[in-house]
């Protein structure tokens, strides 16, 4: 799977605080996939991407909600969300570098 393939499969993580409850108490993390990516092209995205085990990939549909502008009427684009369950003991660095990043620019007292 060469490094196109796998931007192509994972649009983005997601980051809320949800994901962040998960990603501490469960060793899960959220990204936003292709809609017609399987659970196995996922699996094999995110280990290479992230040189993790993965051991689990659960995956949503999301339909996109009808919104009205004045008189025009429209909709978001419909998602798909995976949760990838990390093997016990892997870590995944890249929720922790904007925590330490906020430590290097604070002012010290």
């Amino acid at each position: 799977m060469s490094h196109a393939d796998i931007y192509n499969v994972l649009r983005r993580p997601l980051v809320t605080e949800k994901t962040t409850f998960q990603k501490e108490d469960d060793n899960q993390i959220s990204f936003q996939v292709r809609p017609d990516a399987n659970k196995i092209e996922i699996r094999k995205a995110v280990e290479k991407l992230l040189d993790v085990k993965v051991t689990a990939v659960n995956t949503m549909l999301y339909r996109g909600k009808t919104k009205r502008l004045g008189r025009t009427m429209g909709k978001r684009s419909n998602w798909k969300k995976a949760i990838v369950t990390l093997a016990p003991g892997e870590d995944v660095e890249f929720f922790e570098a904007i925590e330490n990043l906020d430590e290097l620019e604070s002012p010290e007292e």
